[in-house]
């Protein structure tokens, strides 16, 4: 990896749980009928795995969050994103909340 000696355990085992929110958020919204439940449950779960990390990755290294930047994308990037999102949103089972 790079790294000199062990991983972090801390940084290791939010990464196992964050490794595991995703692959359960992927099966959710991946599946051909999304249930809006499960799939706010499932990225409930993410963000507080994602925060975590962050946390563990912060209290390690004092790196700031790996998961910011998406503020930073060009307008051109994000509505382009906003319409890929709006068209995925059209052909979802059901109403879907998506915050802007």
């Amino acid at each position: 990896m790079g790294h000199d000696g062990p991983m972090s355990k801390k940084i290791d085992s939010a990464l196992k749980d964050l490794k595991k929110a995703l692959k359960k958020h992927a099966e959710v919204v991946g599946a051909p009928a999304v249930s809006l439940k499960k799939s706010q449950r499932a990225s409930a779960k993410v963000a507080a795995a994602a925060d975590a990390y962050a946390a563990a990755v912060l209290a390690k290294s004092g790196m700031s969050n790996p998961f910011t930047g998406m503020e930073t994308l060009e307008d051109s990037t994000i509505a382009s994103l906003s319409a890929e999102r709006d068209a995925l949103k059209k052909n979802l089972t059901g109403p879907i909340d998506i915050a802007s």
